[in-house]
């Protein structure tokens, strides 16, 4: 069993803390309209919350962050579908 503070448990409180961070910094692009370019903090953080998932062995922080990771490119991705099926240029 594990105890209260194990490194195990330790690795994955940062990976999840590395996973809201990634959140935080895309808030005042998506739902402020504010453009600012925190979001490239994304591309800094997120691959550190993925090992820290690895070392800690879990499986959701890595996903998680490695979603995190590739954000942008997902969100360019939805913004170029979107346009391109619902008229506009983009």
């Amino acid at each position: 069993m594990e105890t209260k503070n194990s490194p195990r448990k330790i690795w994955f409180i940062l990976s999840i803390i590395c996973f809201v961070f990634g959140i935080v910094v895309w808030i005042p692009n998506i739902v402020l309209g504010d453009a600012k370019s925190f979001w490239i903090l994304t591309i800094i953080i997120n691959p550190l919350g993925m090992v820290f998932g690895y070392i800690g062995k879990s499986r959701f922080g890595m996903i998680l962050n490695g979603i995190m990771s590739f954000s942008f490119f997902i969100f360019m991705f939805i913004g170029y579908l979107i346009n391109a099926l619902f008229g506009g240029k983009p």
